[in-house]
């Protein structure tokens, strides 16, 4: 085979060459990738409705989308059941880009449980969100209900405690659970006032 000469004409078709190759080969990657990854999020979401709602078989009968500042919040209405919403931190402020939570309200407004479905925080500090606000845990929000009070740390005068050395993420995480709580208030009432969505006041 005759070797190519060094020429910038022949050194940009082969370039482009590969580049045209590796292209088609991660679009047909992700092509393949995209169904399983999107079951995989599909059953992550069933497992944490379960869960927040008290786990065992949870019917959902109804999923509606409510928006509020750009925000999506997904709410699941599981009867007598209760509600699992599908929230964010509206101000997105915490270091590593935000929190995606499901949280779950009986028939009243309580808090059953919760999931984080999706974090960025740093290991070992934002991360703790998870199990920092569980039954049990040192700043538990089981059982309460953001209707009565938006949650807030005990550092901005609320009565929960944050996470230690964790403050923004607590702050974070406590504004989507007061987010979610509006979603809740809005379907129970049928309005479309984004009041009480946004929660706490903005700290930073």
């Amino acid at each position: 085979m005759k070797k190519l000469e060094s020429t910038w004409y022949n050194m940009a078709g082969v370039l482009t060459s590969i580049a045209l190759v590796a292209g088609a080969a991660l679009a047909s990657v992700n092509e393949l990738t995209k169904g399983p990854i999107e079951e995989l999020r599909i059953k992550s979401e069933q497992n944490a409705i379960s869960q927040v709602l008290g786990g065992g078989d949870v019917k959902v009968l109804s999923v509606d989308t409510l928006v509020w500042n750009d925000c999506p919040y997904i709410v699941s209405d599981a009867g007598d059941k209760g509600m699992a919403i599908k929230a964010i931190d509206p101000l997105n402020a915490s270091f590593g880009g935000g929190l995606t939570i499901m949280v779950g309200f009986d028939a009243q407004g309580d808090i059953k449980g919760y999931s984080v479905l999706l974090t960025n925080e740093t290991p070992g500090l934002g991360a703790k969100a998870s199990t920092w606000f569980q039954q049990g845990g040192k700043g538990c929000i089981i059982g309460m209900n953001p209707g009565d009070k938006p949650l807030t740390v005990s550092k901005d005068g609320g009565n929960v405690d944050a996470i230690t050395a964790s403050t923004i993420t607590s702050r974070s995480f406590l504004r989507a659970v007061n987010a979610a709580y509006g979603a809740f208030k809005s379907k129970k009432t049928g309005e479309s006032s984004a009041d009480g969505v946004s929660g706490a006041t903005a700290h930073k």
